[in-house]
């Protein structure tokens, strides 16, 4: 087997075991994985800022923000002005959002964030660097990606 082949391999079996969780995800909760991962971040924390949230799922902001309007829609989610500054605006989860978690499976986005968290810095930083180049050379867009299996249109489209 070449390595090209290897790569392409991996690649593919990368992309379906993420379908495969964002179908569990709906299937099991009516939720996407990109929704579940989201709401899982959201319930470690009693309140976070957009800006926390887009850290720690380690995504753009307005892909974030498309995500959380969908949970706050369906009633999982709330926006609220911080308690110790009114000018902040943080999300919280609604008691239905807690129980929807604590039935929910574990997305296959967070086990890749730990797995890569897990490798070395230098590692993780050859990965980036070669992956990148590859989806740039594929791709020009300037556009932030939407979350794993998640659209791009906000929920009020």
């Amino acid at each position: 087997m070449t390595d090209s082949q290897r790569i392409l391999d991996a690649i593919r079996r990368l992309v379906r075991l993420l379908r495969l969780s964002d179908q569990a995800a709906r299937n099991e909760r009516g939720l996407s994985s990109a929704q579940l991962f989201v709401l899982h971040e959201v319930t470690k924390t009693p309140e976070l800022s957009l800006k926390e949230l887009a850290e720690r799922t380690r995504t753009d902001q307005s892909s974030v923000s498309v995500v959380v309007a969908r949970l706050c829609d369906a009633g999982l989610l709330e926006r609220r002005r911080a308690e110790e500054d009114a000018r902040r605006l943080v999300i919280k989860p609604t008691r239905a959002g807690r129980a929807a978690v604590r039935k929910a499976p574990r997305v296959a986005q967070q086990e890749l964030i730990d797995l890569l968290e897990r490798m070395s810095e230098a590692d993780r930083r050859q990965f980036a660097d070669y992956l990148v180049a590859i989806v740039d050379t594929m791709d020009r867009s300037t556009e932030a990606p939407p979350m794993f299996f998640e659209d791009e249109r906000s929920s009020r489209d």
